[in-house]
């Protein structure tokens, strides 16, 4: 394999030549728009499909983008991961969350373990040890079942779980699937864990601290926090606790726990949903059955991103129609928008995603890019965020491409006819609208009402979103940052930008500051 920066890359050359080749104001009127949202489709797993037919493309754009997957090498690349080549290089690691849901190609053997037999075992566990605490064998001192889980963890322990849990909440209501309430503490801000504590019946409430080195400092301080709360309840801290880490951390074998649930460092926190990260709250909220839907939902996806070809690997095509937009286009963000209240928390799971993996300025052997990498991510659901940002996105001076979600059915089955259609259907109304709004504009000789359009947006649409449509939506945007990656010849699987405030908080701590940094320490009251 070559592993090149993508300006020496001779499609991205041709690729240049052919900005401004679509006039997508024109492509989406009348009936050239309708055969384009009838051709421009990608099937993906879970009965997903991605629509691409508002992107600035054409034949001839995705042909380049063929042949800048081709020269990039992309699907070489990908089965070199899955495979367990060291495709982290700055911490010179494999990259095996691939595994957690499916064996892509030859079995992986790193420190002398097959790691799917060790990934799935390590769930078996946490599956195992959820099914006795819905049964009663698991309870609290007083022999009664746990009614809470409680997840401790910050950043991919935090906010891939949390997105996901939410995602199939109203889901498992309405299919008698719901076992017990999740909640999530993540921010060191005492706030954030009082406010949960207060809202639970601790005695009740069992708690996941999820950490791998076993040393985050967020994630243990609001450990001390529930501790210290549980022994001030009268409760014994050790019987209400389980840890899900490393098998090398201190948390490991540690008697303060009940179970640990292990997993390593060839899976980076924000790839770690469907692990035992994602697995063990899940699977204590929802059953071990849906979680194992929600990963074969992902596996599937995953198959799929192995086509070379790109016209039917939609992650592939999204993630090289994204690096046309930011590096041909120069756009310079990526809005996300759910048109799905339970997908609430799922921009932010994909901000630190994209942003963490690929919010980089070297390439993977630590030289300088000079070109565009990730953009920044942002999103809110739909129609709340019509609301909101809307504004600039149809009339600001920066053009943003935007990745819409939608399904046909609601998850909870309850709707309401008012003024001749459903609830669903006038949120469904509302995404079809945004789209052709944003694409196709409107005239108007009053400037201030004017849309110049040409705003381009996909979307992927399902019937409902089940677990094995939130795991393909998953692993979609887990393939398609990896791709871009590639593409841009970055390592996506370390996260050294947040290391440094990290140092430099131990050093306010320590009280061995000076400078600035004293300064605002003390203004601070530390």
């Amino acid at each position: 394999m070559n592993w090149k920066n993508l300006d020496s890359i001779a499609a991205y050359e041709s690729l240049c030549e052919l900005k401004g080749h679509v006039n997508l104001q024109e492509a989406m009127s009348g009936e050239s728009g309708a055969e384009r949202v009838r051709k421009y489709r990608v099937p993906m797993a879970a009965g997903l499909t991605y629509h691409y037919a508002a992107k600035q493309v054409d034949e001839a754009i995705l042909n380049t983008l063929q042949k800048l997957a081709d020269e990039t090498e992309l699907t070489q690349k990908y089965e070199a991961l899955y495979n367990g080549a060291v495709i982290n290089t700055g911490e010179k690691r494999l990259v095996l969350h691939q595994l957690t849901r499916g064996q892509l190609g030859s079995p992986v053997i790193a420190d002398g373990v097959d790691k799917r037999a060790f990934y799935t075992g390590e769930q078996k566990k946490a599956d195992d040890f959820a099914n006795k605490v819905h049964n009663g064998e698991i309870t609290n001192e007083k022999g009664e079942k746990f009614t809470t889980a409680v997840q401790i963890g910050i950043g991919g322990s935090d906010l891939g779980p949390r997105a996901m849990y939410l995602a199939l909440e109203n889901w498992a209501k309405a299919t008698g699937n719901f076992h017990m309430e999740a909640r999530f503490i993540s921010n060191v801000d005492p706030d954030d864990a009082a406010s949960v504590l207060k809202s639970i019946d601790l005695s009740r409430s069992l708690f996941v601290l999820v950490s791998k080195s076993g040393t985050t400092l967020e994630t243990l301080t609001n450990e001390s926090f529930v501790k210290d709360a549980l022994t001030k309840a009268g409760l014994d801290p050790s019987k209400h606790m389980v840890a899900v880490t490393s098998a090398t951390s201190p948390l490991a074998g540690n008697p303060d726990y009940l179970a640990a649930f292990f997993m390593d460092d060839y899976i980076g926190g924000r790839y770690s949903s469907t692990s035992c990260v994602g697995g063990a709250i899940l699977s204590l909220a929802f059953g071990p059955e849906v979680f194992a839907r929600f990963l074969e939902g992902a596996a599937e996806e995953d198959q799929l991103a192995k086509n070379p070809d790109i016209l039917q690997n939609p992650d592939m095509l999204d993630a090289l129609i994204g690096v046309y937009e930011r590096n041909v286009q120069g756009y310079p963000a990526t809005a996300v928008l759910p048109y799905s209240q339970a997908l609430n928390r799922f921009p932010a799971h994909l901000q630190q995603l994209d942003m963490e993996s690929n919010g980089k300025s070297v390439n993977r052997f630590g030289e300088p890019v000079h070109y565009a990498t990730g953009p920044v991510i942002f999103g809110e659901p739909g129609t709340n965020g019509q609301h909101s940002f809307y504004q600039l996105l149809h009339q600001g001076t920066d053009i943003v491409p935007l990745q819409f979600v939608g399904f046909k059915q609601n998850q909870s089955g309850m709707d309401v006819q008012i003024q001749g259609s459903s609830s669903q259907q006038k949120l469904g109304a509302n995404v079809a609208a945004q789209i052709m709004a944003f694409a196709c504009g409107k005239s108007d000789e009053n400037r201030n009402k004017n849309f110049d359009g040409g705003r381009p947006s996909s979307i992927v649409i399902g019937d409902q979103l089940t677990p094995e449509a939130l795991g393909a939506l998953l692993a979609h945007f887990e393939n398609k940052v990896m791709f871009q990656g590639f593409v841009w010849n970055l390592n996506s699987f370390d996260q050294e930008g947040v290391q440094l405030g990290k140092v430099l908080a131990k050093r306010v701590l320590a009280h061995e500051t000076d400078g600035a940094l004293k300064e605002f320490s003390e203004l601070l009251g530390i």
